[in-house]
């Protein structure tokens, strides 16, 4: 069974549809990397998977229950591009708190060791540097024990270095038997983490497959120009 799945479903918003009957699946281990333009559906398929919107037609599954459902939340975790905590509390105190959400939680230093917060723990958020404060955010979303993880955009705004070492402790969560899934517009950073690639266009998926597989549809030898490569074809079927 897939860790989580969208089967056949649409969302409309007014006169807009915003996923038009698309089926979408996590497997257990894997880090599946959603891409797709700004308005491509992206946003909202989480947002249903997170239990944040309903489906108008098809099923959404977490962990075999419904995404709203208490059991997924307490297996799921989730870093967010529009997340914000208070810059006046400690690294520490802040995964102190998130942790206290869940039954089983992992212990704060391993938390800690497993978001690269050595040596900061005590240190005000607010105080922070911009990839130390993204480090914490995942380490919110990874401090209840989670066996999935959806990360929209986690590295947008990072240097390389940053970047790079989120990359590691991303990883880390996968190499622990963790599932995630991945929104991002870099596509190296698909292109270097992801185990399956899904490509999203105006609601609808139109090519999937490992990021190998997507290079070698269109003969290209990097994702981002296999990525627009898709994104033309699609837009010429449509015309067409």
């Amino acid at each position: 069974m897939p860790v989580a799945e969208l089967r056949r479903v649409t969302k409309r918003y007014g006169a807009i549809e915003a996923l038009r009957g698309i089926d979408l699946r996590i497997d257990r281990g894997e880090l599946l990397a959603l891409l797709g333009p700004n308005g491509a559906g992206k946003t909202t398929a989480v947002r249903i998977l997170l239990g944040l919107a309903k489906a108008d037609s098809g099923t959404a599954a977490v962990f075999g229950c419904p995404p709203a459902s208490q059991e997924a939340k307490l297996r799921r975790g989730a870093l967010l591009q529009v997340a914000k905590v208070p810059e006046t509390l400690r690294v520490r105190e802040h995964i102190e708190l998130f942790s206290s959400y869940y039954p089983k939680p992992l212990a704060l230093s391993e938390t800690i060791r497993a978001a690269g917060l050595g040596g900061v723990e005590n240190r005000l958020f607010g105080d922070l540097s911009g990839g130390q404060k993204q480090r914490v955010l995942f380490a919110l979303a990874i401090c209840g024990n989670p066996d999935l993880l959806f990360l929209d955009e986690p590295t947008v705004g990072l240097d390389v270095e940053a970047r790079r070492a989120l990359w590691g402790h991303i990883r880390g969560f996968v190499g622990r038997g963790g599932s995630v899934l991945l929104t991002t517009h870099h596509m190296e950073e698909a292109d270097a983490l992801a185990n399956r690639v899904a490509v999203i266009n105006q609601g609808r998926i139109i090519a999937e497959g490992t990021p190998a597989d997507i290079k070698a549809r269109t003969a290209q030898t990097g994702l981002e120009d296999a990525f627009l490569e898709l994104l033309k074809e699609d837009a010429m079927e449509e015309v067409a």
